[in-house]
């Protein structure tokens, strides 16, 4: 099954999904830039976009999957971020003063492709320990790699506080559509 020559990025996206739907194996970025004739850049551009809207594709070694407990513990949502290096800790402080838990933070690189390293802030002491550890280690935060943008799994009792938290973001210029990522 490949798709058809001429479709939107959106009907891509949403073959690229129904795909991994109805496999239980993870399948490479190559195979599936065969089977839509683009470029594996864009098919990891389109899993990313598929992941912003709240899809469970995860990436694997072996290539990626649907992953369907996904969402098991609590609400998740990935968010995408913009902000300069001094803007961090007001960032994770928002997200964690609204009972949201930061489990983790990402980016997407042209080179070395996704890398995402576990947070799980969950308070403004959780917050305050990692902006300690950082500047303790004189270390560099993941997004200076990307210019500031980053992405973040969050998650929450209920889709009304991640709306909550999101407005809030947006309403410091935090938050990034992902559409225009």
């Amino acid at each position: 099954m490949t798709q058809k020559e001429g479709q939107s990025g959106r009907e891509r996206r949403e073959y690229l999904l129904n795909l991994l739907k109805n496999r239980k194996e993870p399948i490479k970025a190559a195979s599936l830039a065969k089977l839509t004739g683009v470029s594996r850049q864009v098919i990891v551009q389109d899993m990313a976009l598929l992941r912003a809207t709240e899809e469970p594709v995860i990436a694997t070694p072996q290539g990626y999957l649907y992953f369907t407990d996904i969402r098991a513990k609590g609400m998740q949502r990935i968010i995408y971020s913009h902000h300069a290096p001094l803007d961090t800790e007001k960032e994770l402080n928002i997200l964690v003063d609204h009972g949201v838990s930061v489990l983790d933070v990402g980016v997407e690189h042209s080179v070395y492709g996704k890398i995402f390293r576990p947070l799980k802030l969950k308070s403004r002491l959780d917050v305050k320990k990692f902006i300690a550890q950082m500047a303790e280690n004189d270390a560099h935060l993941l997004s200076s790699l990307t210019g500031g943008l980053h992405l973040h799994t969050i998650e929450a009792a209920s889709e009304e506080i991640l709306n909550e938290v999101c407005d809030a973001l947006t309403q410091e210029g935090f938050l990034v559509d992902p559409k225009k990522v």
